[in-house]
């Protein structure tokens, strides 16, 4: 930290590995520490995700983040994730610091400005801190990427920088988490090893007695403490995933509305269904490259993308273009959702080069609208309309999407303003609206639309609220808070 600033307190969250359950730790820290009267924020330097929320600062942080800060009882600030990488492709991402996309970067450029990055990153830890007893910091992939050492703003380069004390967290569920802590221990420097205060066993499942000589066999290797064995909590899923590693094909529920989602190559903000795999009248179907889109479904929905004519191709090349069709045919609806509306149009032109070459692209001619790729970024939190109903989310998309149908039927009206267009025939829909079914209203009109004798309805936001609440009470049954709380 600049001499002249004094660190806010803050504790550290590193993982063994990536996908250990870091974010969901630290929105139950969160919560569990606000229960307790405190002010907390969380705090991420670096996130790589396409599942982003737009803030009202008028930034893009990870969804994540977003949760934390819910989990807080704040609402979401760019300051909470300064570094956002979106990924483009297998070797390059969209890089957005402090809620603002700077440009694109293949690894080893990005690698190479990290170091730049990092007075933006303790900048927005700063803010942040302000006023607060707690920030609650969650790390990125492993603690013992050595490789990335040199110039790390995610883990202990970070913690260094900032002077935090750090708790490692383990999974068990995917074994080796011995020899991962173990292991990180061995691969970390000296002073690292310092700042790692103590370890959390996190997804146990069965006897923890049985677990106890291991614990016995990590002190000895590392010194290190254990601040708890964190039983699997199974309504995590329930609550919003950081990125696509988590999101697999398959079902989630058995009701009868039948819903499917193709995942797409640079799926993007597919938090956006977790209200409608709640609902018990739901049958949520993602649909994995090389599967067909089964025939009989209520409802496809094209889902946002980080690469509109990149995963149009995708689309076509899994066959999912012939599928769709068929869908329509035999009297399916259909729903686009941002990348996913501009795909369902006659065309998508990007003039600029935004997402490749300069050019056009045929779009698979559901709607009769147009996209043009270009301008700035439009990054909004928004109320409106649609149905009949409420609806409440954000906007995160480039370029300008118009045409008959959308002058003629808009979908949704949002901020007194037309948004989105549906087919003469009433069966293909779009717009630009993420977080479209979170509202309960609106989600219950388009199910009743699907099915008019659907008998369930669920009240989403309590859910999740409920949800947080009980982690909160899982982690304070399970680890030892006070030793945590000391640790600040």
């Amino acid at each position: 930290m600049p001499a002249n600033l004094d660190r806010p307190p803050a504790l550290m969250l590193q993982g063994t590995g990536s996908d250990v359950g870091k974010s969901l730790l630290v929105a139950g820290l969160c919560r569990a520490f606000v229960r307790r009267g405190l002010t907390v924020a969380p705090f991420k330097p670096q996130n790589m995700s396409n599942n982003a929320a737009v803030t009202a600062d008028g930034g893009e942080i990870g969804r994540a983040q977003a949760l934390q800060a819910r989990a807080c009882g704040i609402a979401p600030s760019l300051h909470m994730n300064p570094v956002l990488l979106k990924p483009q492709s297998d070797v390059g991402s969209q890089v957005v610091v402090q809620g603002k996309v700077i440009g694109n970067a293949g690894a080893k450029d990005y690698h190479a400005l990290k170091p730049s990055l990092l007075p933006k990153v303790l900048e927005s830890f700063q803010i942040l801190g302000q006023g607060r007893d707690r920030l609650v910091v969650e790390g990125a992939g492993s603690a013992a990427e050595v490789n990335l050492r040199s110039a790390d703003i995610a883990n202990m380069g970070f913690a260094e920088a900032a002077d935090l004390p750090v708790v490692l967290v383990g999974d068990i569920d995917r074994g080796g988490v011995i020899a991962s802590i173990v292991g990180t221990h061995a691969l970390l420097s000296e002073s690292e090893r310092r700042r790692v205060k103590g370890y959390i066993i996190n997804k146990f499942r069965g006897d923890p007695a049985l677990f106890t000589p291991a614990l016995d066999i990590i002190a000895e290797k590392t010194g290190w403490p254990c601040f708890g064995v964190l039983p699997w909590f199974p309504n995590a899923a329930r609550l919003p995933a950081e990125d696509a590693a988590s999101l697999s094909g398959g079902t989630k529920g058995d009701g009868s509305i039948h819903i499917v989602v193709p995942r797409l190559s640079r799926i993007a903000n597919f938090d956006d269904f977790d209200p409608l795999a709640a609902e018990p009248d739901v049958r949520l179907h993602f649909i994995t490259p090389g599967q067909p889109l089964p025939a009989g479904a209520d409802l496809v929905i094209l889902p946002g993308s980080k690469a509109t004519i990149a995963d149009l191709a995708f689309f076509r090349a899994q066959g999912w273009d012939i599928d769709l069709a068929a869908h329509i045919r035999r009297g399916g609806a259909v729903l686009g959702i941002c990348a996913g509306y501009q795909m369902l149009g006659a065309k998508v032109s990007d003039p600029l080069g935004i997402e490749g070459p300069p050019g056009e692209t045929p779009g698979l001619g559901w709607l009769a609208v147009e996209t043009e790729m270009g301008g700035d970024k439009t990054l909004r939190e928004v109320l409106g309309s649609g149905l009949g109903q409420e609806v409440f989310g954000y906007e995160m998309h480039m370029g300008r999407t118009d045409g008959p149908d959308a002058k003629a039927r808009p979908f949704l009206t949002l901020g007194g303003h037309p948004d989105g267009a549906v087919s003469a025939d009433g069966r293909v829909m779009g717009c630009y609206l993420h977080g479209l079914f979170a509202r309960d209203g609106f989600r219950h009109a388009l199910l009743s639309q699907l099915r008019p004798e659907r008998r369930q309805d669920l009240a989403y936001e309590g859910l999740v609220e409920s949800v947080l609440d009980r982690l909160a009470e899982h982690l304070e049954c399970h680890l030892d808070m006070p030793a945590l709380l000391s640790l600040v």
